[in-house]
């Protein structure tokens, strides 16, 4: 037997993970070292729920009601408010929540604002 046989059967093995031996495997780089995750995944997750929400919302009571009855019970789409809320309170899920409630208000504050200025330009320029 030669010298190179002996090493290549004494070969130290790689360690076995407490996960892989369960049978679970264990999470990508991605989501659990990279730093910016949580806060992009939350704050487009904010964004999407600003803009699917309350229209798929409307869509729903549209199909369901006729118009005055969906007219009347659309406010009831900020009940949906209590799934940040929600988020925020647990503290595993906190950061992602609040990433969150940042991508709702931010994209309440740009689609307001530009809807403002553009009224006001058709009001003083278009009139």
């Amino acid at each position: 037997m030669s010298t190179d046989q002996e090493h290549a059967e004494q070969a130290p093995q790689p360690p076995q993970q407490p996960e892989a031996e369960a049978g679970q495997r264990p999470p990508d780089w991605w989501h659990r070292d990279h730093p910016t995750f949580t806060a992009l995944t939350g704050f487009f997750s904010g964004l999407a729920f600003v803009i699917v929400v309350p229209g798929l919302f409307a869509a729903v009571l549209g199909l369901l009601f006729d118009y005055h009855t969906a007219e009347d019970l659309f406010p009831f789409v900020l009940v949906t408010l209590a799934i940040p809320v929600g988020l925020v309170i647990v503290p595993r899920t906190r950061r992602f929540g609040i990433y969150m409630l940042i991508g709702m208000v931010t994209t309440a504050l740009v689609v307001g604002g530009v809807s403002g200025v553009v009224l006001w330009y058709m009001v003083n320029y278009r009139s």
